[in-house]
């Protein structure tokens, strides 16, 4: 046999009464389950939130990387978890840590109601539960921001309790497993059904983490490995030539663009004006420039000045600043001005001392687009 491309990852024959292409591969979940456990104890991948084998995993680290790995990836979470486990090495220390604390900490990381349900979360468990994490998916679903995916990861993982874990990778190795044509979101009952049908009783957490890395390593959206994979004679979608048309996704709606005029208050110390957003909603609590509330039609400038923080002699800056979010696209224009009246509701930061605050990356972007700007003023 030549060489694999990848010395770590080579095939790990499964038993040949369990992958019998000619048999339906729910009629033996022990085997498919014994066989993914198997390829798991070469193959599992060495994460900081992952616990060393024979180990037990720790309820908070696992939470707190649930919560992470929200929509977002592997490689982004790790230096975010290892900074969090760093100023708190505990869920009491999270919990009495302050939320602006929690929030600034989390920049870059993006969706930030994950963050303030964190903290929360954290506050709950230290407050109703002596800062125990419930051990049960029921228990575990009474705690803020947790959703019954991460009630069933952190089940599994720090508990080994034979919960049914789902989520992206997991139902892309279903859909192709099992030739789900019935398109996501549709197919998610249909998958976890799949899923739950395969999940054993013993080892139940190294089982859902096998899955999930078996999705992240081989079972791949584009061009997947199948020949690395210990269910490959299993699989109907391989058995039909047909794994990376799946899983099947609904057509997205377009997504909408909404308008917004931001304000670059600026003291004669050079100091600028920014605020605090409210609690709730999108980016609630975080720092920002003020601005008009975020519209479907373009503003009129003398309808956007009527948002301003204070009296100035407004500047146009050239250009906009773009930001997606998941239901819509974002475009802000930018009004620079001096400030006559240093009253403004909010607190007085000089730029180069921004990064003490929790500002979300759309407002790092306008930052970023206005110094530049004020950079090529001084240029010319």
């Amino acid at each position: 046999m030549p060489p694999l491309s990848n010395p770590s990852l080579t095939i790990v024959p499964p038993p040949d009464a369990a992958l019998d292409p000619a048999r339906d591969p729910a009629g033996d979940p022990a085997s498919l389950a014994a066989a993914m456990l198997a390829w798991y104890d070469r193959h599992r991948r060495v994460l900081p939130w992952r616990a060393e084998p024979g180990r037990g995993s720790d309820p908070y680290a696992v939470w707190l990387s649930e919560i992470m790995l929200q929509q977002t990836t592997v490689a982004t979470v790790g230096p975010y978890f290892r900074d969090f486990l760093s100023r708190w090495p505990t869920v009491e220390d999270l919990a009495a840590a302050e939320l602006d604390e929690v929030l600034h900490a989390w920049q870059g990381l993006g969706y930030y109601a994950r963050a303030r349900n964190l903290h929360a979360c954290a506050k709950a468990v230290v407050e109703r539960h002596g800062g125990r994490f419930p051990e049960t998916e029921a228990g575990l679903l009474t705690l803020p921001g947790v959703g019954a995916y991460t009630a069933a990861a952190v089940a599994a993982i720090a508990f080994d309790r034979p919960a049914t874990v789902l989520d992206g990778n997991i139902e892309r190795v279903m859909a192709r497993l099992f030739q789900v044509e019935v398109p996501l979101p549709d197919a998610k009952p249909i998958l976890r059904a799949h899923a739950a049908a395969l999940t054993p009783e013993r080892r139940p957490g190294d089982y859902a983490q096998a899955v999930m890395d078996l999705g992240a390593t081989v079972c791949t959206p584009r061009k997947p490995r199948c020949m690395l994979c210990p269910w490959v004679r299993a699989c109907r979608a391989h058995q039909a030539g047909d794994a990376e048309r799946l899983p099947l996704k609904r057509a997205k709606a377009a997504r909408p663009t909404r308008h917004g005029v931001a304000f670059w208050l600026e003291r004669d110390d050079g100091a600028i004006l920014i605020r605090k957003r409210a609690a709730e909603g999108l980016l609630g609590g975080l720092m920002e420039l003020p601005s008009t509330p975020w519209v479907e039609a373009r503003w009129r400038a003398t309808d956007a000045l009527a948002h301003a923080p204070a009296a100035a002699d407004w500047r146009l800056v050239d250009g906009a600043v773009g930001h997606t979010f998941t239901h819509f696209h974002l475009e802000l224009s930018i009004l620079v001005g001096r400030a006559a009246d240093t009253t403004g509701e909010g607190v007085w930061v000089r730029p180069e001392r921004l990064g003490e605050h929790a500002l979300p990356s759309v407002m790092k972007k306008l930052v970023k687009h206005v110094l530049a700007d004020f950079k090529q003023a001084r240029s010319k």
